[in-house]
């Protein structure tokens, strides 16, 4: 099994601490939050390969936070070319990309390089193990249906199969959001290409290509608890800060 880390995104939302800093390596509690993800992955015994996926502008940026980094697991940088924000190839397009490129055949746990939560893996990869055949999705309860209309908004069936994925809806249906923290066997990873085949657009959101895959295809959720929190803009990435470094005191 191999994992994959997205850390191409240029960060916008986050400038100006970002114009020149990939998002990831953005500190909390004196950690990049590429290395809390680190943690969560080096738990996973059946994982022997950790890629992350960068961009020309942030590569160098990566290549010295891979010199320091923690972890037993090889680590594979995986350039996608794009060098500014208006050619960036989305989430989704820079999954296919890796895919393609390494002639990827194996099973897939894709996480946002901006994802920081508090619960481990392990419980989410027995659940993978129950469910090998199945693409799954992670999923968080904010608590909150008026506050969920920022992310992919999710409904699930008394047995975790996703009924309903909207992403960013104006009128949410539920407060479990999708965390960009996805499982693909490795017979699913064809349907990348043949999403983006079909479609015009939509190529940044990994959540678009959820959307549409539950409605042709079971798609489970994995109900994750305790923190999370995705660092979209600078009121999220201020409160992140702020909780670690109370909880330290």
């Amino acid at each position: 099994m191999k994992a994959l880390i997205l850390a191409a995104g240029y960060g916008t939302r986050l400038y100006p601490i970002t114009k020149f800093f990939p998002k990831p390596l953005l500190l909390v509690k004196g950690r990049a939050i590429i290395d809390y993800i680190l943690d969560k992955l080096n738990e996973l015994d059946e994982l022997d390969k950790i890629l992350v996926v960068t961009n020309e502008k942030f590569i160098g940026k990566l290549k010295q936070w891979k010199k320091q980094a923690s972890t037993h697991k090889q680590i594979r940088l995986v350039n996608d070319l794009t060098r500014r924000y208006e050619t960036r190839l989305g989430a989704l397009g820079d999954i296919n990309f890796v895919v393609k490129k390494i002639r990827l055949k194996e099973d897939l746990i894709v996480i946002g390089g901006d994802n920081l939560f508090s619960e481990g893996l392990k419980g989410f990869l027995s659940f993978i193990k129950k469910h090998k055949a199945n693409v799954i999705v992670g999923v968080y309860d904010i608590k909150s249906k008026s506050k969920s209309n920022q992310y992919g908004v999710v409904s699930i069936d008394k047995g975790g199969r996703i009924v309903d994925f909207e992403e960013k809806p104006l009128k949410p249906k539920s407060s479990l959001v999708a965390m960009c923290l996805y499982y693909f066997p490795r017979h699913k990873l064809s349907l990348f290409n043949q999403y983006i085949r079909a479609k015009s657009k939509d190529h940044d959101s990994a959540g678009s290509f959820i959307s549409w895959l539950h409605k042709k295809d079971k798609v489970l959720a994995f109900v994750f608890k305790g923190r999370w929190y995705d660092i979209g803009g600078h009121d999220f990435y201020k409160e992140a800060k702020r909780v670690f470094k109370a909880e330290s005191n």
